[in-house]
């Protein structure tokens, strides 16, 4: 037996009792959080200064919402659905470097998918595999690895967009940002400005060839808009503990938007106040806004997070509001748009493909000489069949 489950029992059940004790807080957090967004949504100008000088006298590590130029509780209904337009979607899969393996490699794979309404012809797909070997993988972490996924994705849609027919909306699945190492020092705060450099003109290119880019984030745990709400409430005198202060603790942004917005409808677009958005300026200053996309007593939240070219652009937005809905009904009663989920059947990489790999490189490796490792016996124990245990 792997488990013991009278003990699994006995704290699940400890558990749910906790669980019980809080709701009753956290349903009072929540309400009274929505009532914060309704008193506090035409206060702009107001929350903006507050936010600015929290970030700049108390805590510069603050990330939250900030209000631009729609009240905070804005409700945008669904604008129909353009006759012709170019969707783009990419996503991608790694292999991670496995010392334990035969032959110890690592790979990318970006599968990339477009469609054009409009049109009869099916979508098509690309993918593009990214070998990674010797030299190259030291040091290579899992974290630089998804940093060169994620930035090759964002290069294969400027590619392709470039190819496409206007209007184009290319969009990924999670954030907009660029994640990665941001520390002034080191290899990899290295890389990551490397890469944070390229995909700055990634962006470029998109902006001056007019598409609209964007990333959406199934189920959003964020507390952005919430954090918001807690600056706003925070007393003056109270501002520099800010850090350590969260009044509306257990609310969240999902919890605040599935009260306010009916399904097919879209919140006010809010900037974002981090740190990480000194990189993105002007032009490309990061934005997001939330959308329900699911139906009527079916709710689901995203949050869709764009560049402000998009976000300041009422005809880009209202497209991109339009075709998200229509890809995400596609899918049905599980909500997602239709191009992500085919981009990542696309680029997903199996475990037999994987076994595939590491065979054609040990055959390679040996055909010319070249001794190979083999499994570790820690691996080879694991793959012996039903064995759980040594036996005498």
């Amino acid at each position: 037996m792997a488990l013991d489950f009278q003990q699994v029992r006995d704290q699940v059940q400890q558990l749910g009792i906790s669980a019980s004790l809080k709701e009753d807080l956290l349903k009072q957090r929540r309400e009274y959080a929505y009532q914060l967004l309704q008193e506090k949504s035409g206060d702009i100008e107001v929350l903006r200064q507050r936010v600015e000088l929290v970030a700049r006298s108390y805590d510069p590590t603050l990330r939250c919402a900030l209000p631009v130029a729609e009240a905070l509780n804005t409700r945008r209904a669904l604008p129909p659905l353009p006759q012709a337009v170019t969707v783009l979607a990419a996503d991608g899969s790694q292999i991670n470097p496995d010392r334990h393996a035969e032959v110890e490699y690592a790979l990318t794979n970006v599968g990339a998918i477009r469609m054009r309404y409009s049109s009869s012809q099916p979508p098509t797909t690309w993918v593009r595999s990214n070998l990674i070997y010797g030299d190259e993988l030291y040091p290579m972490t899992e974290a630089r690895l998804a940093l060169s996924r994620d930035l090759q994705e964002r290069t294969h849609l400027s590619d392709l967009a470039a190819e496409a027919d206007p209007p184009v909306i290319t969009f990924t699945d999670g954030p907009i940002e660029l994640w990665g190492v941001r520390e002034e020092t080191g290899q990899e705060a290295s890389e990551y400005k490397d890469s944070l450099k390229e995909y700055l003109r990634v962006l470029r290119e998109m902006r001056q060839r007019g598409v609209t880019t964007a990333g959406y984030v199934d189920k959003p745990w964020a507390n952005l808009v919430t954090r918001l709400l807690e600056v706003a409430i925070t007393p003056d005198d109270q501002l520099k503990e800010i850090r350590k202060l969260a009044p509306l603790h257990g609310a969240t942004d999902l919890h605040l938007f599935r009260e306010l917005l009916d399904a097919g409808e879209r919140s006010a677009v809010f900037a974002f106040q981090s740190q990480a958005a000194a990189n993105y300026r002007g032009d490309l200053a990061l934005h997001f806004f939330y959308l329900n996309v699911g139906k009527s007593g079916n709710d689901w939240l995203a949050r869709v997070e764009i560049p402000a070219w998009v976000a300041e652009d009422p005809t880009a937005l209202d497209t991109l509001h339009a075709v998200l809905l229509h890809q995400c009904r596609i899918m049905g009663e599980r909500p997602y748009p239709y191009l992500l989920h085919r981009a990542h059947e696309t680029a997903v990489v199996s475990l037999e493909e994987q076994e595939q790999v590491s065979q054609m490189i040990a055959l390679e490796l040996r055909k010319r000489g070249i001794t190979v490792a083999g499994l570790s016996y820690k691996q080879s124990a694991k793959n012996l069949a039903g064995r759980t245990r040594y036996k005498r």
